[in-house]
């Protein structure tokens, strides 16, 4: 679609690269500039403030004012409140997202079994509950031996899981297994391969033997009250398997953010080929995977169809840390995200991003803890609204470390939108990234065969120019990897 003569003077090559939805958002800004901007509790325009003071910079937004009686015109809900902001450029979108995580009450941290425990972070020092090793272990298969050689075996020998055996005497050995206890007075373990037996059963060293050679002493990794590891950690699986080797069943963690996802469409399948105007819903299947993958705990999926009651009572009813929603962030005649928010009395963050795909999506508070995130309903849109605003709050929500930016060469030429950033998906070689086709915004054939999306500056990247990457759950090292 073309959105023609939306905007005076907006390029040819801007207004090709629009999808329907983002030329729904322009004829939405549109009408709100004629009608000065700005909306009075009713949704009817009023007149702009003529206050000088500091408001909300482009793209940060203010509150979504709910209906309210015109008796109390000096009232609160009367307060003169700015108008669409210009789409917010992509970098600032995402660290919009990152503070307003921060903005709400601290969640309490919560104890959780170890084997829940993964891709969580610790919420309290992981301290030693004992001694590691517990007792001093055989670091090798051999025999356990006491005095200058050779030496007597003995008959029975030591396994791992044994209390302790018999002290060792002067002369003395015995066979002993990797992490056995090694009995008292033992000088070294002499290593199966550097022994050997004589016809009498004496037990000879084939090299020299040297003063605690292959013990683990007591203590060797930590003593008990040491600190392992600090808050901040993420649990990983050598995390969980040093949590249990220092005497740990439960850790204390960040819980993971709640998230519930709203489906929006009366033109989505959920099963067999599309027919007669019907589509297959793409979003309802990929987002929750997406969204554990970014760290959530998707506790429902809802599908509202185009029911602007169902949005409403989902969104007003909802106890998760993040709603999603997919599709209705537009203008169109069934896109009931912003009317929704303006009802409620939410606080618009971010209305719109300069990022292609995905320019109409949208970041609301909804109330204290409680934040709503709107995606365009076309998936790779979609997915760039995920990374720009969903990536970011709840990594900053679960107390995630934020990834280190890197930057490799482009292995081809993108041609980038005038204004906006451009995301596009890529695979990873040796020497850079390599851009693929089918990045269209309603197309997911590219992005399912990333490994990245490039962050392609306005106006397009050259071939061998560095350009900034966002790793895909699915390719990043880490525990990102993690879909379940």
């Amino acid at each position: 679609m073309t959105a023609r003569g939306i905007r005076a003077g907006e390029p040819a090559e801007d207004l090709e690269d629009l999808d329907v939805e983002e030329a729904l958002a322009l004829v939405r800004e549109h009408r709100q500039h004629a009608e000065h901007g700005t909306y009075g509790g009713s949704g009817e325009p009023v007149r702009r403030s003529t206050d000088p003071g500091p408001g909300p910079g482009p793209g940060a937004g203010g509150h979504l004012p709910a209906p309210a009686p015109q008796s109390r015109p000096d009232g609160p809900e009367h307060l003169e409140h700015p108008g669409r902001q210009k789409a917010t450029p992509w970098p600032e979108a995402r660290d919009i997202a990152a503070r307003a995580a921060r903005s709400g009450t601290r969640r309490p941290p919560v104890s959780v079994a170890l084997g829940d425990a993964l891709g969580l972070v610790l919420a309290a020092p992981l301290d030693a509950l004992t001694d590691l090793p517990s007792f001093d272990t055989s670091a090798m298969d051999g025999w356990a031996v006491a005095g200058p050689g050779p030496w007597h075996v003995r008959e029975e020998g030591v396994l791992a899981g044994y209390a302790q055996p018999e002290p060792l005497t002067d002369g003395e050995a015995v066979r002993i297994a990797t992490g056995a206890r090694v009995p008292g007075d033992t000088t070294a373990v002499l290593r199966s391969e550097h022994g050997s037996t004589d016809g009498k059963g004496r037990l000879h060293a084939t090299g020299e033997v040297k003063h605690g050679q292959d013990i683990r002493p007591r203590g060797q990794e930590c003593r008990i009250g040491d600190q392992l590891l600090p808050v901040g950690t993420l649990v990983t699986p050598a995390v969980l398997g040093l949590a249990a080797a220092a005497g740990y069943d439960r850790v204390t963690a960040v819980p993971r953010p709640s998230a519930e996802i709203l489906v929006l469409g009366d033109e989505l399948l959920t099963d067999g080929l599309p027919h007669d105007g019907l589509i297959r819903d793409a979003l309802g299947p990929m987002m929750p995977p997406w969204l554990r993958a970014l760290g959530a705990e998707v506790i429902a999926v809802r599908r509202l169809g185009d029911d602007a009651g169902a949005l409403h009572a989902a969104i007003t009813t909802s106890g998760a840390d993040l709603l999603v929603t997919t599709g209705g962030t537009a203008a169109g005649p069934v896109d009931h995200v912003h009317p929704i928010l303006r009802r409620i009395g939410a606080e618009l963050l971010v209305d719109g991003v300069k990022v292609r795909p995905g320019h109409p999506m949208l970041l609301a508070r909804t109330k204290e803890n409680q934040h709503l995130v709107g995606l365009p309903g076309n998936p790779l849109a979609a997915v760039s609204g995920v990374l720009t605003l969903a990536e970011p709050l709840l990594r900053t929500l679960a107390a995630r470390p934020a990834p280190q930016p890197y930057a490799l060469p482009l292995l081809g030429t993108v041609h980038g939108h005038p204004y906006d950033t451009r995301l596009v998906p890529v695979v990873l070689r040796d020497d850079g990234a390599v851009p693929l086709h089918y990045f269209g915004p309603a197309m997911l054939r590219g992005v399912a065969a990333a490994d990245a999306l490039a962050v392609v500056p306005p106006g397009g990247a050259q071939h061998g120019q560095e350009t900034e990457l966002l790793d895909l759950p699915w390719a990043a090292a880490g525990i990102g990897v993690c879909f379940t």
